[in-house]
């Protein structure tokens, strides 16, 4: 699919603020994390150059924005049998998404991590790269992928770091307290 190309999308609020989704036939094109309302959701969507048609959620994609919100309520969720369509995406972005939909709920890697589960340590930047252009968060929760001293680092998402720490805290991966040092 080229970015050019339009393909439908939805919001759909959470307990922390509007998500959304933008699919085509292949699946899940793109996904946002919370904004503050659904006119934030459909801008972000559409930023990697997708016309967004706005349509309702397919049954599949409503059992999904259920799924993200029981996530985002801190209730266990499973996202893994989402489709995602990954088919505009570099082989290694797709390795490094396909072994973070493997992080569970409440558990952690480091981008060091991944690279090794890749085969390769000294790509642990490369990781931070692709998890910086996420397209899928939360179906690929690069919000579980921390720097090598277990701080949070690089999250692009509206919030930063201060939404990666509390959706870490939601899912029981970190205590709920203040780290003044970031």
């Amino acid at each position: 699919m080229k970015m050019t190309d339009s393909v439908n999308g939805a919001a759909f609020e959470t307990p922390l603020g509007w998500c959304g989704f933008a699919w085509g036939e292949a699946g899940i094109v793109r996904a946002c994390l919370p904004e503050a309302d659904p006119e934030a959701v459909l801008a972000r969507l559409g930023q990697d150059g997708h016309r967004i048609v706005v349509a309702p959620l397919p049954e599949g994609l409503r059992i999904a924005a259920d799924q993200v919100s029981a996530l985002l309520r801190g209730e266990n969720a499973d996202l893994s049998w989402v489709e995602i369509d990954t088919s505009a995406l570099a082989a290694f972005e797709r390795g490094v998404y396909r072994i973070c939909r493997e992080i569970p709920r409440g558990k952690t890697l480091t981008y060091g991590d991944v690279a090794f589960r890749l085969g390769d340590v000294s790509q642990s930047r490369a990781v931070g790269v692709a998890l910086g252009k996420n397209p899928f968060p939360p179906i690929v929760p690069c919000h579980r992928v921390l720097g090598a001293d277990g701080r949070m680092v690089g999250f692009s998402a509206t919030g930063g770091v201060a939404l990666k720490r509390r959706i870490l805290v939601i899912e029981g991966a970190l205590p709920d307290q203040a780290d003044l040092f970031g």
